[in-house]
């Protein structure tokens, strides 16, 4: 079950330079012109996770494992984007593909690394890109719509339900409004397979100078502003320090960024912004060869929980051992969380929950 993210934004905003920090190598070339990133570049990156170690520990595994995201970093957008301008429709085409996006924006003031618009706007460059992805998704819907209701006069059940779910993206696109919403109640899973730009969850990431990297600043506070009224993700990051961070031991990490007033890594905030963002829950399986952290939707059942290990798993489930993680701590382990009742056998119904630690049962 694979998740990935897509690092979208102007052009020299820092969207490489933050991509080769989370994934910790120069796949992408960050330089200081438009388009340097051509073909999109991809990393899959370790989700932080302090219970993996302590579980590890109690079941003396050999090692660990833990899950990932996928991060694309994709060539820089410029106005007319939706009409082809820059590398617009290889843009446009890339982003389809990512479940969730993270739009960085420039922050910082620097004569040195030019602003395709002329000046440091976040509000502005933020409604640039939004601008564009709406209107590529309206003249994408609009011709859906006007096929389905073709069919739909004649009474065709399919297109029925498609002009139902399409005409209100339509108008709320029309309206300035991205297709998110927009999206009618219990069919985001129709919406999803509509591929469209504006419906997909953002995170905003706020590339600042390495002095605003604790508290933000004037800049930053605007983006702030505008995910809170959007009811979007927003995370403060200097890609610049997060590059040097990257290249450190992990035993030096943590002093250099205390050092900088700084409590963790903001890759780390951004790494698990993007996990939340896309509404994934993580279970664990733990025993003396690995402990290891699977990755899966929030609200999956167990059967199809087991299938990110193997499809095997899911095909023959029969029930599965769960013990609550705080559980298996106070109790040492699956046998002292057995001991006092904490181990329960859980059927096709349960709802795997984050945290859980899981021993699936199945016969093939």
């Amino acid at each position: 079950m694979g998740f990935n993210c897509g690092i979208v934004g102007l052009p020299n905003v820092g969207k490489s330079t933050l991509f080769n920090a989370l994934t910790a190598t120069a796949a992408a070339q960050a330089a200081n012109y438009p388009f340097c990133t051509i073909e999109p570049n991809v990393g899959r990156v370790g989700v932080p996770d302090k219970r993996l170690g302590v579980l590890a520990e109690i079941g003396k595994s050999a090692k660990i494992i833990p899950t990932s995201l996928e991060f694309v970093d994709i060539a820089g957008l410029v106005r007319g984007a939706s009409k082809g301008e820059g590398l617009g429709n290889q843009f446009l085409a890339n982003i389809r593909e990512v479940d969730a996006i993270i739009h960085v924006l420039r922050c910082f003031e620097d004569s040195d690394i030019t602003h395709v618009e002329g000046s440091i706007d976040p509000a502005r460059d933020a409604e640039v890109v939004e601008t564009e992805l709406m209107l590529a998704d309206l003249d994408s819907l609009e011709k859906r719509l006007i096929a389905a209701q073709k069919k739909a006069r004649g009474g065709d059940k399919d297109s029925l339900a498609a002009v139902a779910l399409m005409e209100p993206l339509v108008a709320a696109l029309s309206a300035g409004k991205p297709a998110r919403t927009a999206i009618p109640p219990g069919q985001e899973e129709e919406a999803r397979r509509l591929q469209l730009l504006t419906s997909k969850p953002v995170l905003y990431v706020c590339n600042v100078e390495e002095s605003a990297a604790a508290s933000g600043n004037a800049f930053s506070a605007v983006v702030e502003a505008r995910a809170k009224r959007e009811g979007a993700r927003c995370v403060i990051v200097s890609a610049a320090i997060e590059s040097e961070v990257a290249l450190l031991p992990p035993d030096e990490q943590t002093e250099f960024l205390e050092g900088l007033g700084l409590v963790d890594s903001g890759l780390d905030r951004v790494i698990r912004a993007g996990y939340d963002l896309l509404g994934l829950v993580t279970y664990f399986t733990c025993g003396p060869k690995e402990t290891r952290a699977w990755t899966i939707v929030k609200g999956t059942k167990a059967p199809r929980a087991a299938a990110a290990i193997h499809k095997d798993f899911e095909r023959g489930f029969i029930a599965c051992e769960t013990i609550a993680y705080d559980d298996y701590v106070a109790g040492k382990g699956e046998a002292g969380a057995r001991e006092v009742g904490k181990l329960r056998i859980e059927g096709k119904e349960y709802v795997v929950k984050d945290g859980d630690v899981l021993l699936f049962r199945f016969n093939v």
